[in-house]
């Protein structure tokens, strides 16, 4: 599995993420598990939908 998200979109993802797992807990809303799946993304570093698209914001090639 290669990185495929660069520092910036880590971080924007890691508050976005939060702030939905509160929505979603605030709400009793799905949000909170949309929350945690780009929880998820930000901690690993890798994006699937990326991979399909050809996407890639990794300014540096990390493995």
């Amino acid at each position: 599995m290669k990185n495929n998200m660069g520092d910036i979109d880590r971080m924007v993802r890691a508050v976005v993420g939060f702030v939905a797992m509160g929505a979603g807990f605030y709400f009793q809303s799905w949000w909170g598990l949309a929350g945690i799946y780009i929880l998820a993304t930000s901690m690993f570093n890798w994006c699937p939908p990326y991979v399909l698209f050809g996407v890639n914001t990794c300014n540096i090639e990390r493995n």
